[in-house]
């Protein structure tokens, strides 16, 4: 998997015009149910994220693409449950997934269109939230404006990581010698007082509680 995803970073980056498109149809793949948890999209993107930091890829390209391909994805997702109603939970393909399904079905009755854009943060039912929705009969409309909002909310956030990375390394390496020592110096420093403070804090929490001694009584 990981030669995959580097065959493809090189790809796009040597073909930055195409760029767009193979992002927008790998985020379309990840998005799809059963077939999703084979994409690598997310990698892809946050490698994505540092080749527009380098100025390597347009990011309005790719943001365009990749929110169309989530978009689409998860559209294709939704009609595929609506057209197959709740009897296609009993079908063999969901066998080995009935616990996924079965957590994604009380998910969407729970947060109801909210669950639409939670999911699509969370990993492992991602690929499933919106078959579920549709299965439950969520309407259209409900669906689609949360799946749009979600969709460019989840490309942006993905992309952010390996964009600000990129940016991060390339101040540093503008600082110079000279600035990295002294923030290294400092860091150490820090670090060095975290830990002492830390064991003495320990240290007391450790010592035995000293005993209570009671006064005589007077007599």
């Amino acid at each position: 998997m990981e030669a995959f995803i580097q065959s493809l970073a090189e790809f796009i980056a040597r073909h930055a015009a195409w760029a767009g498109l193979v992002l927008g149809v790998v985020t379309l793949l990840e998005s799809l149910v059963l077939i999703g948890a084979f994409i690598p999209a997310t990698a892809l993107m946050v490698v994505a994220g540092g080749l527009i930091a380098a100025g390597v890829l347009d990011p309005l390209q790719v943001v365009l693409w990749c929110v169309a391909g989530a978009i689409v994805g998860d559209a294709v997702s939704f009609e595929l449950g609506r057209r197959l109603g709740p009897r296609a939970l009993r079908h063999p393909m969901f066998r080995g997934h009935r616990r996924k399904v079965a957590r994604t079905r009380l998910f969407n009755r729970r947060y109801g269109s909210a669950s639409i854009f939670i999911g699509r943060f969370f990993g492992p039912l991602r690929a499933f939230v919106p078959l579920v929705a549709g299965l439950l009969q969520m309407r259209r409309r409900t669906f689609q404006v949360a799946n749009a909002l979600s969709a460019a909310v989840w490309v942006l956030a993905i992309l952010a990581p390996g964009y600000f990375a990129a940016k991060g390394l390339a101040e540093l390496e503008a600082l110079g010698e000279a600035h990295l020592l002294t923030i290294g110096a400092i860091t150490v420093t820090g670090l060095v007082i975290i830990g002492v403070v830390a064991r003495e804090i320990l240290r007391r929490r450790a010592a035995p509680p000293r005993p209570v001694v009671l006064a005589e009584p007077r007599s």
